[in-house]
């Protein structure tokens, strides 16, 4: 299992306001998608996040998003390790993914890029 990366996840109230804050801060472009009635701005390592408070809430509890280069790989590892897979390995916008539980009781999405 090799981790590439992180990305920050940011829960905001107005979408709209904060990705120029962002873009300038990141010094990128948003790349924008939505999912489960959720708007998705990626920036650089932030993922701003906004819609629905309920939806927002779970968002909340996954404390960052972790690239790897493969997530049927990251399970086993996970698993092996005594992680509790909460949900995946499923598609996403971003590539697979994977939400996990560590032991410490620390919730993580692991993604990968691959099709």
């Amino acid at each position: 299992m090799e981790i590439l990366g992180a990305t920050l996840r940011v829960c905001v109230d107005d979408l709209e306001t904060a990705i120029p804050f962002y873009e300038r801060l990141a010094g990128g472009r948003a790349q924008r998608f939505e999912r489960g009635g959720v708007q998705v701005a990626a920036i650089g390592c932030f993922l701003l996040m906004s819609g629905p408070p309920a939806e927002l809430e779970v968002l909340r509890k996954v404390a960052a998003t972790i690239a790897v280069t493969d997530v049927e790989e990251t399970h086993k590892v996970l698993t092996e390790l005594g992680a509790h897979i909460v949900a995946g390995p499923i598609a996403s916008p971003a590539g697979r993914n994977l939400i996990v539980l560590h032991p410490d009781g620390s919730v993580y999405e692991y993604v990968d890029r691959q099709a």
